[in-house]
């Protein structure tokens, strides 16, 4: 059979869905439409507006059949989201773990779920702890709940829509759910304790094509029964072209809305469930070092959601005045002063800080890539080499969750080619020179001790 090379991948992120078409020969997305992930507020609580995705899938897909081949599906998605589901679908709305849930259930809930050393998953707000979620529609919605088939995790959910068979994958069990105990390889004690381990559905490799597309899909969006891969959860799409391209150890910082960071090659037992620190499962099976704060979020407020690429002056200006964005979100001084591109400084070298933090709290080691928009980030780049101290590649790609997952189809597990290049950005001695001080001055302002605890993850 020759192997897959025009991939369609449904990417869902926390603020946008992408139906992307990635050619993996010339590694290059040769067709893309997006649109907003819509957060619905009605109904029994605030939550993904799934059938509205469901649209968008369909009517992009039928268009990118139109243009060219098309020869597999591949599903990723942001991590923290669950579908409840019978033979006919939903049994209740997949819940925004970004929504509060209520304080009461902490206690009960605290009792089961499992110890940080056997999940690696720290306490987290909200609903992003997968774990806390379900423990929560079980006791609010008991009968929907007792009526689920299945519990599907969010890539698993698309994938059992588009194909009709229902499965259960590491990458996104693994991502601080409570759900996954990443030393053994198997569903923590919470599973068990709680009584859900018969509503999981087989485990799959994220590799694995589920089946064909549903024929009714098919037809209505003009393919044949292409094969429909299993998913992978975002971060760990990211991930998947270096570590299949390069040796440990190496560190992938993933950005987006989020940015996570990654040590390949790490060890867990540096890891503290008081600074949100934690252990991700690449698409291998393998328990990978993990920090990660809203720092793509983060980056959208402090220019406006209109950033300007500065100037050497402005640059020169944040790093001489210490213009500093802390921890919590505030600046140093009246932002107002600023002029865009200063705001646009500020905000990278932040977001450079940040990351070198969460890179030393994971004692990662070897190169460090950075994929996603902040690979354009030419400031941000050179700030994190010169903190680190290590080199810093910039992933050639525009969409690094989407041209990770279309390494799910074909022989992308057996290594060869990842379909990924590097640049390395050049150094300016200029910024390298003035980050020692700027970043003495960040770190007495911030109290750095607390950089990584609840607090950095809005819900």
């Amino acid at each position: 059979m020759t192997d897959p090379r025009f991939i369609a991948v449904f990417d869902i992120g926390k603020t946008n869905a992408k139906l992307v078409v990635h050619d993996r020969v010339e590694r290059a997305d040769l067709f893309v439409a997006s649109q907003p992930n819509r957060v619905l507020t009605d109904g029994p609580y605030p939550h993904f507006d799934a059938e509205r995705l469901w649209s968008f899938l369909l009517e992009s897909l039928t268009e990118a059949a139109k243009r060219q081949r098309v020869d597999a599906l591949s599903i990723t998605t942001h991590g923290a989201a669950a579908a409840l589901v019978d033979g006919d679908g939903l049994v209740l709305p997949i819940l925004d773990y970004e929504s509060p849930l209520p304080d009461e259930i902490t206690d009960a809930y605290e009792r089961l779920r499992p110890d940080f050393t056997e999940s690696f998953s720290p306490p987290l707000p909200g609903g992003l702890n997968l774990g806390r979620q379900l423990f929560w529609l079980q006791r609010r919605f008991p009968d929907a709940f007792a009526n689920a088939h299945h519990i599907l995790t969010y890539p698993q959910y698309w994938a059992w829509r588009l194909s009709g068979v229902a499965a259960s994958e590491a990458t996104s069990l693994g991502c601080h759910t409570d759900l996954w105990a990443p030393a053994a390889a198997c569903f923590s004690s919470l599973v068990e304790r709680a009584g859900w381990h018969a509503k999981f559905p087989p485990l799959r490799s994220a590799f694995d094509a589920l089946g064909p597309l549903r024929p009714d899909v098919a037809a209505l969006v003009g393919l044949g029964p292409i094969p429909v891969h299993c998913g992978i959860h975002d971060s760990n799409a990211s991930l998947l072209p270096h570590i299949l391209a390069r040796p440990a150890p190496l560190s992938v910082v993933s950005t987006g809305t989020w940015i996570i960071a990654l040590a390949v090659g790490g060890s867990l037992s540096g890891l503290d469930a008081d600074h949100d620190t934690l252990a991700n499962v690449d698409a291998l099976g393998r328990s990978v070092p993990s920090a990660r704060f809203m720092g793509g979020r983060a980056y959208d407020r402090l220019t406006d959601r209109n950033p300007t690429g500065p100037t050497d002056a402005e640059i020169d200006r944040v790093l001489r005045d210490a213009v500093l964005v802390l921890p919590s979100g505030g600046w140093s001084l009246d932002p107002s002063t600023l002029s865009p591109g200063e705001r646009a400084a500020a905000a990278s070298l932040h977001c450079a800080l940040m990351t070198a933090e969460m890179l030393d709290r994971l004692r990662a080691d070897g190169p460090t890539i950075v994929e996603g928009p902040f690979a354009r980030n030419r400031l941000f780049l050179q700030a994190l080499a010169g903190l680190t101290r290590r080199p810093v590649l910039a992933s050639d790609s525009a969409t690094g969750t989407s041209a990770g997952a279309a390494r799910l189809a074909g022989r992308a597990a057996t290594g060869g080619d990842a379909g990924v290049a590097y640049a390395t950005p050049p150094t300016d001695d200029r910024i390298i020179l003035g980050l020692e001080r700027y970043a003495r001055s960040w770190r007495r302002q911030s109290a750095v001790h607390e950089l990584f605890g609840r607090a950095t993850n809005p819900g």
